[in-house]
């Protein structure tokens, strides 16, 4: 088995090195491995991987199964805890937004559900979008007029979408909103299979989105990535990179997809 290699760069303490190149050498396998296996996939003489591997365990990185046999350590997940719970999908999410903005010139939008309603927690945008901004940081849209609220009901049991349904009345904004249960469900259909959603004028006439989901490290819909543009200039060619950055979003976050 072959580790792949991420180095460009070199670490300028070498014993960090060779620490990166265990560990990962361990991720690899299920199971406990053997210093001869890890010697050999690391590329470390044997010694040398021995006592690292022997610090390693002192510190909890690295446990020690049965003499001559490791595996991961749980620190690491002790670790990671820490790192998730610091980790918001705003920060993971900024870069991103303003390299999606900077290739498409329009308004990128990063919104979570609250309740009944999405909110939009950050934005990319510039003069240059030709569209005034209509919801403001903070600012609120139903879920059943929005791209990204349509990403959020369409991963909702129907009991719960029918008792939206309700709550709601599904009040519309102007002519295109979708008000009827019958073809809201039908709409919500066509995201689930597509995998993103669409607002065609159903919020702010002139106004044309679609969304993409961005998911946590548990698979769980946590947001939603949205461009938004004047309906005339929205261009389908956006829609695999609107698709790509929320997928690259994910991954931040530590969403691996089921293949």
């Amino acid at each position: 088995m072959k580790i792949e290699t991420v180095p460009e760069q070199k670490t300028t303490i070498q014993v960090i090195e060779r620490m990166v190149a265990l560990l990962d050498a361990l991720a690899k396998y299920p199971d406990p491995v053997s210093l001869k296996e890890l010697s050999k996939v690391s590329g470390l003489h044997p010694s040398t991987a021995h006592r690292i591997l022997n610090d390693m365990v002192l510190t909890r990185f690295v446990d020690r199964i049965e003499p001559g046999t490791y595996r991961l350590g749980m620190r690491l997940l002790e670790l990671g805890n820490v790192v998730k719970s610091r980790l918001s999908v705003r920060e993971a999410a900024l870069d991103f937004m303003r390299a999606l903005h900077k290739k498409t010139q329009q308004t990128i939008n990063l919104s979570v559900r609250q309740g009944d309603e999405i909110v939009y927690i950050d934005r990319a945008f510039s003069e240059r979008s030709g569209m005034q901004v209509v919801r403001a940081i903070g600012g609120r849209g139903p879920l059943h007029l929005t791209s990204t609220g349509k990403l959020f009901l369409s991963v909702d049991e129907p009991k719960a979408i029918r008792a939206y349904a309700t709550r709601t009345g599904l009040a519309g904004h102007n002519k295109n909103s979708i008000t009827d249960l019958t073809k809201l469900e039908r709409e919500l259909s066509l995201v689930r299979s597509r995998g993103y959603a669409r607002d065609n004028e159903e919020l702010e006439l002139g106004v044309r989105c679609m969304a993409a989901g961005i998911h946590d490290d548990s698979g769980k819909l946590i947001a939603g990535l949205s461009i938004s543009a004047p309906a005339d200039r929205l261009q389908d060619d956006w829609l695999e990179d609107l698709v790509t950055t929320a997928n690259q979003i994910s991954a931040t976050l530590g969403y691996i997809p089921v293949e």
